[in-house]
């Protein structure tokens, strides 16, 4: 059994967000995230990324856009 940690987890839309920060700069923490996302995504997860940039300079607007994908999520459900 694999075990992996998302910043935040949806059970009912089986949907992670992750917000990506400086470290996700780093090209081998970017391809470890990669993977991590196919495998979690060969499994039925969806993932939305968000930089963590745009959360602090534009959060209204990412609050929005998430609410926007949910809908769409919960649509699809």
């Amino acid at each position: 059994m694999l075990t992996f940690v998302v910043d935040f987890y949806c059970h009912e839309l089986i949907l992670a967000l992750e917000i990506d920060g400086i470290s996700h700069d780093n090209p081998q923490n970017k391809a470890s995230d990669e993977k991590r996302q196919e495998l979690l995504e060969s499994h039925g997860v969806k993932f939305i990324r968000i930089p963590d940039k745009e959360v602090k300079r534009n959060l209204d607007g990412v609050m929005r856009y998430l609410e926007m994908k949910v809908m769409g999520l919960q649509e699809q459900a």
